[in-house]
């Protein structure tokens, strides 16, 4: 029988999971894992050090059971293995972009675990990060500048109480202290020197929550969506935010680098602090370089659910398997 682990923080979504894992467990053990719980402690990467605990033990299935941030922890546990076991997904914290972009439900943990009677998956970019301190993973967002501060510069009581709307108060108060600072950045046939607001390098559609503001990503390319903000005029900010809700009208602003990359190199050209924010998490300081580590992870996904754009090549290897079959049962009835 195959093994699945759940990994999941006892804290997230006011404690949901916690009071629901029996019903969890069953549901995996009735997909043919045999299935065990690891609750997450306030150690530093207590859930990454499980996840590659896991994965070097020969589980089949890790489940992430949590936040974008306990997501990342196991993504970070898993992704510098040679050999990586298939993630699934149980959302419970408060933005779940991760989640959202896998079409997985974002409400209701049983039904996300659930997921994984469909036997659907796909094999993700995964994004990898380099500075002076050594190397680091993220699954679906890196953010630099003033207003990527807002998801760790939240409190998790706020976070607890009031969710969303906790964003969404922060992020108001942070806009009018946006600022620039000075940075080059090089990625695929380009580069940009000169002052930036803020800079990010998102691997899904999914960003705090709204679809629009990577309306042509694609989960499995290789290429990261780049987005290089050049003015901290918060009317000209403001006017990109309305262009993003109005249909993605925003790539082609003249304040705005819109471009489609493998890797990506920061580097400050002052002495000013530029902070990185991955996955909603502080990840170190500029400069930094970044590596799209192209299908690195397989997850379960509700893959029927998704654009087709934004799967492409998992969609053309699927049409491939399916003739591939349909050839061999016309060959076993000649």
């Amino acid at each position: 029988m195959k093994r699945a682990r759940i990994i999941y923080n006892p804290t997230s979504g006011r404690e949901v999971i916690k009071r629901e894992m029996l019903d969890i467990l069953a549901v995996y053990e009735k997909a043919g894992y045999e299935t065990s719980a690891f609750a997450t402690t306030p150690d530093p990467l207590s859930a990454a050090k499980e996840a590659e605990r896991a994965a070097k033990d020969g589980f089949d299935l890790i489940v992430a059971a949590g936040g974008d941030g306990t997501i990342n922890e196991v993504v970070n546990g898993v992704a510098p293995l040679r050999k990586r076991p298939m993630i699934a997904i149980i959302p419970a914290g408060t933005t779940n972009d991760y989640a959202r972009a896998l079409k997985i439900p974002r409400d209701e943990p049983l039904e996300a675990a659930k997921v994984i009677f469909k036997n659907e998956n796909i094999k993700m970019d995964i994004g990898k990060v380099n500075n002076l301190n050594g190397s680091k993973y993220f699954m679906n967002i890196a953010a630099l500048g003033t207003i990527s501060e807002v998801t760790y510069a939240v409190p998790s009581i706020m976070k607890s109480l009031y969710g969303y709307l906790a964003y969404l108060i922060k992020g108001t108060e942070l806009i009018a202290r946006v600022k620039n600072v000075n940075a080059h950045v090089s990625y695929d046939g380009g580069e940009y020197s000169g002052s930036i607001s803020m800079i990010f390098l998102a691997l899904t559609n999914s960003v705090g929550g709204f679809e629009s503001i990577v309306p042509d990503a694609k989960l499995d390319d290789g290429k990261f969506t780049l987005l290089i903000v050049k003015t901290a005029n918060i009317f000209q900010i403001m006017e990109l935010v309305a262009q993003t809700l109005n249909g993605g009208r925003h790539i082609d602003n003249e304040n705005l680098i819109y471009k489609k990359t493998n890797k990506v190199e920061i580097t400050p050209l002052s002495d000013e602090q530029l902070k990185v924010n991955l996955d909603g998490e502080y990840g170190g300081d500029a400069p930094m370089s970044f590596k799209n580590l192209r299908q690195h992870i397989r997850f379960v996904a509700n893959r029927s659910a998704m654009s087709v754009r934004a799967i492409e090549e998992n969609a053309k290897q699927q049409f491939v398997e399916e003739v591939e079959k349909l050839e061999a049962q016309e060959q076993k009835e000649n």
